[in-house]
């Protein structure tokens, strides 16, 4: 049988393959699992002993680095030396190049590699590697070689009034060293899962700088501190991990009882009605999101476990640990709109597509990061079909509510039924459009979309040909005000 292969398909380490065929779970996903929890013990031990009062900067960055280069060897074996050969590559352009070119000559050099990585998956394995190959660490590396490289652009090349306010914050004023550059690529906290975080931040945590830092943002006396309270983030990491343990849960249970590929099986669509196709496609593509939860959750409570991604006070006096959070899940399943479903999934990495395309972009912005959010993904077929079904999904879905909300917001009953009726079209029209994304391949994406009758395509091309499309009532006088009112759309394309 096939299926009794499944657990040696792994370049990694064999060490765990008894534990594997024990739990009847690919021997890939063992080794990812193990080592996210070693790095999560690893992470209460580099906070607690090796913290910035009794560690130097250089053995913090070391043992960090070290210890991601051990994780990504024992997960992807010789594969990881694609990982390492990037980021050595990247260092040489990052050293070498004029500051006018570094950026660019950064992206050319770490999205061509990635690519060539991409096409070897689709037309070398045939669609082998799909659970936790190599490929993963190097989309979260391309994005951390590109923000440093810009950022380092923008504070040796750029002047101050040439950046937003944002750049400003983040550029930094010297190329990183040798040891700085692999730390903040290829430490253990972020080596597997991410998510990517600035350069800035970073360095500032590895210094002891990060929590300070954060807490000077804002005036926080008078939540009753006289000094610079120390925030402890064992609450959110307990919160963090009871979201994984039940993700994980959730994944192993009905994720393999309901299978994303029958949505395209030819006998299911034959013999069950419209209906039928429509709510299991829904149930499955609930079934497909505690993965995400878990490995984006499980890696945030490990950046915190060292102490990383302290994001200030609330305003109620509470301390955030939520600086490099990839998602909120309660947003996520009771949103009510696709922008507000957008903007909570995969958070990490939209900031990355507007630090690096969308707000630098000389024209044409949503296009540019349309076609960089594309390519970063991969060259699955499927992939372009869910970016590209989105783009009208996402213009039809702000028309209508730009013409229709404000007649249900007079009274609670109203704004109660309107809630409930975009919270299920918003939940039909995210499985629908992202069904492709798990399907991967063009001809189970045609039969599940000609199962639907194409409905949201032609839903939505309707609504934008009928709707007058209304402009906001007001537009922002400030740059980064612009970038935020566009960000939902933006964070369609990832």
């Amino acid at each position: 049988m096939a299926e009794s292969n499944i657990p040696f398909r792994t370049t990694g380490s064999k060490l765990l393959h008894p534990v594997s065929e024990l739990l009847g779970v690919p021997l890939d996903q063992v080794n990812f699992l193990a080592c996210q929890l070693c790095a999560l013990l690893a992470a209460f031990w580099f906070r607690l002993y090796l913290s910035p009062n009794k560690a130097s900067t250089t053995i913090r960055h070391a043992v960090a680095t070290l210890l991601g280069a051990y994780f990504a060897i024992f997960c992807f074996g010789w594969y990881s030396l694609h990982i390492f050969t990037m980021v050595s590559i990247c260092y040489c352009i990052m050293l070498k190049a004029s500051i006018e070119n570094l950026h660019r000559y950064s992206v050319i050099a770490a999205m061509g590699y990635l690519i060539l990585c991409q096409l070897s998956r689709v037309y070398i394995f045939n669609y082998g590697l799909l659970s936790t190959d190599f490929s993963g660490p190097l989309m979260i590396i391309t994005q951390k070689i590109t923000t440093v490289a810009f950022q380092v652009h923008d504070g040796l090349c750029k002047k101050d009034e040439e950046l937003t306010s944002e750049q400003q914050r983040l550029a930094v004023k010297a190329r990183p060293t040798l040891l700085e550059y692999l730390s903040y690529n290829l430490n253990f906290l972020s080596i597997l899962a991410g998510p990517c975080s600035n350069y800035k931040d970073y360095i500032a945590f590895i210094e002891g700088r990060h929590i300070a830092m954060k807490l000077l943002e804002r005036n926080w006396k008078p939540n009753g501190y006289n000094r610079l309270p120390e925030p402890s983030p064992a609450g959110a990491i307990v919160y963090k991990l009871c979201i994984t343990t039940g993700s994980l849960i959730l994944f192993l249970s009905l994720t393999k009882a309901l299978p994303i590929v029958y949505i395209a099986d030819d006998k299911f669509i034959n013999e069950a009605s419209f209906l039928a196709r429509l709510s299991y496609a829904y149930i499955a593509m609930q079934a497909a999101r505690p993965k995400y939860y878990f490995a984006w959750t499980l890696a945030d409570a490990i950046n915190n476990a060292a102490g990383y991604g302290f994001n200030g006070i609330d305003t109620q006096g509470q301390f955030r640990w939520d600086l490099i959070s990839n998602l909120n899940i309660w947003n996520i399943e009771t949103a009510t709109s696709f922008k507000m479903y957008i903007d909570n999934w995969n958070i990490q990495t939209a900031a990355w597509l507007k630090r690096v395309c969308y707000d630098r972009a000389p024209h044409s912005r949503t296009a540019f990061t349309f076609f960089l959010s594309a390519v970063w993904h991969g060259v699955y077929p499927g992939y372009y079909f869910t970016f590209i079904t989105a783009v009208p999904i996402t213009l039809a879905a702000r028309a209508m509510r730009n013409n229709f909300r404000h007649h249900f917001l007079s009274s609670r009953t109203k704004k109660f039924i309107y809630d409930i009726i975009t919270w299920a079209v918003t939940q039909l029209s995210i499985c629908y459009t992202v069904a492709p994304f798990l399907l991967l391949a063009v001809e189970p994406t045609f039969k599940f979309y000609k199962s639907m009758f194409f409905c949201f395509h032609i839903l939505s091309i309707l609504v934008l040909l009928v709707l007058p499309i209304k402009p906001n009532t007001v537009k922002s006088q400030v740059h980064t005000s612009s970038n935020n009112k566009e960000n939902g759309y933006i964070r369609a394309l990832n």
